[in-house]
């Protein structure tokens, strides 16, 4: 009776009060972009596919993955105490007639057996020609004949409030068509891969959707499905997809090499706020500060020096510290650049030729960013900081300069004119000693040993889980 309560009120409101009459251009507005997104689907659809990996997965200590974070822990499936087969299911698009597909890494990462299937139900074995675990992109092979072949566009044109649509197969279901818009581009520091410049969408994204496309509203793939923000393992309006461009220089260089060789020069960088542009006499913020130099690093033999301020790479501005990686990491070793730098206030050329970044030791390079991600800003102690804060001579540690409220480091505890004198009981003796330390700590919590502006000592812990 109830249903038919409510469905009576809504009878009631239609026949007393009737329906308002939408103009009719406006009516066929609709329609038109109605027809838009069946004709994209029914073009595209044909070249996305379903893949499906079979692994051998060995369980491990219990930990987080990235992706636990934006799918929700354990999507991959429970583990078991011993060696066992695992499916995982995941998305792709054909890319030529030779049967190349593009995908995201982690679905096929470590794959003893790929099976493709397309929507006309034909099923093909997939050879893994390559996986780029540091952007998550991954292109695997089938030969078949007359293979629908999806259209790449520009995903370097494209504009935030433009139309995107998605193409995939969530949780098994083949071919699901969802539209939104592009919501952001350019995002970084997301946590996912180690080189981030994600397009953000709301169009709706769910597991299964990781290697699909992402379309604009001519039906062109502007880029590749590969994760959303989710605290519940489900779509929550966040999604993010590698831009298509980047996805096909990567494409290429594993169909010639089979795998992606970045490069590194081995210096720790930081942001030049305007107190830093002050002090090193600049009239501008448009540079990145060497904090410093690694050993027996690319850096190092061409001569660059902690305090040196990059104003220009090859000419060009340099960009925040994330595009700076960025670039120099699409160089291949051996690479000669032009670095123009400002040492002592005068401004120089320094050429350098960059060398084979290992992705081990590189992720476990002090990260800078880590600092602005949790909310502190700390600064090496210095013989004038120390006797304006009455310290011992003989105190080591980092000064908190400041930290922002509701951020990581606030909710910790961690306030403006404590000393941090040890993370995790590793001695900290300055601002790279503590970038360290927090790398060190990523994914996981930091026991924080400070020393009062008062006087007294007391640990914090700091969580570095996201």
């Amino acid at each position: 009776m109830r249903f038919r309560w409510y469905y009576s009120i809504g009878m009631i409101f239609v026949l007393g009060v009737g329906v308002a009459q939408v103009p009719a251009d406006e009516v066929a507005a609709l329609r038109e972009t109605g027809r838009a997104f069946s004709s994209i689907a029914r073009d595209v659809t044909p070249a996305v596919v379903s893949i499906r990996a079979e692994q051998t997965v060995t369980p491990t200590a219990p930990g987080m993955s990235p992706f636990d974070f934006f799918f929700g822990p354990g999507f991959r499936g429970p583990q078991s105490p011993a060696p066992r087969q695992q499916l995982s299911q995941g998305s792709g698009f054909i890319i030529s007639a030779d049967g190349y597909i593009l995908t995201n890494s982690h679905v096929v990462d470590d794959a003893t057996e790929i099976v493709v299937k397309l929507t006309d139900g034909r099923e093909f074995e997939a050879e893994v020609i390559g996986t780029d675990p540091e952007t998550e992109i991954a292109l695997v092979k089938i030969d078949g004949d007359e293979l629908p072949v999806a259209v790449l566009g520009d995903s370097d044109a494209l504009e935030v409030g433009e139309w995107a649509i998605a193409i995939g197969n969530p949780f098994g279901l083949q071919a699901t068509v969802t539209a939104g818009i592009i919501s952001a581009t350019g995002r970084d520091r997301v946590g996912i891969t180690d080189f981030e410049d994600f397009i953000q969408t709301d169009a709706a994204i769910n597991p299964g959707n990781s290697g699909g496309p992402l379309l604009n509203i001519n039906g062109e793939v502007v880029g590749i499905n590969t994760a959303i923000f989710t605290r519940s393992g489900g779509y929550m309006g966040i999604g993010f997809a590698i831009p298509i461009n980047m996805a096909v220089d990567i494409k290429q260089t594993l169909i010639e090499d089979g795998r992606v060789q970045r490069s590194l020069i081995g210096i720790y960088l930081q942001e030049l706020t305007t107190e830093l542009a002050e002090a090193f006499e600049l009239d501008h913020t448009d540079g990145i500060v060497i904090a410093e130099v690694g050993e027996d690093t690319a850096g190092k033999e061409a001569g660059l020096q902690g305090g040196d301020v990059i104003v220009a790479l090859n000419g060009d501005t340099p960009g925040t510290i994330t595009q700076f990686r960025r670039r120099i990491a699409a160089l291949r070793p051996g690479t000669e650049i032009t670095l123009t730098v400002v040492r002592d206030g005068e401004s120089q050329a320094v050429p350098v030729v960059t060398r084979a970044r290992d992705p081990r030791a590189a992720a476990a390079m002090p990260d800078p960013e880590l600092r602005e991600q949790i909310g502190v800003d700390v600064a090496n102690l210095t013989p004038d900081l120390l006797r304006r804060l009455q310290l011992p001579p003989n105190t080591e540690g980092v000064l908190v300069r400041g930290v922002e409220p509701g951020t990581p480091a606030w909710r910790a505890g961690l306030r403006q004119g404590m000393v941090i004198m040890t993370v995790n009981r590793t001695d900290v003796t300055s601002v790279a000693d503590f970038d360290a330390a927090l790398t060190e700590a990523r994914g996981g919590r930091a026991m924080i040993l400070v020393q009062m502006p008062r006087g007294g000592r007391r640990y914090l812990v700091l969580s570095l889980e996201e």
